[in-house]
């Protein structure tokens, strides 16, 4: 049977707004220096130093 163009409309929108709320994600991701990178930070310049790079990029980039 024929799904209704109101529901499809419906979902469109639905599926819009999840993408849009987890725009924050995409945009860390794409500025997280790569594993390799945040592994030699870690062993060089400690853990702390590899907080704070990331908390960067989260201050940077905030949920919501």
């Amino acid at each position: 049977s024929p799904i209704a163009e109101a529901d499809i409309l419906a979902k469109q929108k639905e599926l819009q707004t999840a993408y849009d709320n987890n725009a924050y994600q995409r945009s860390r991701a794409e500025a997280y220096p790569s594993m390799a990178d945040q592994l030699d930070d870690i062993y060089h310049n400690g853990i702390d130093a590899w907080k704070a790079t990331i908390k960067t990029v989260k201050d940077k980039y905030p949920k919501g």
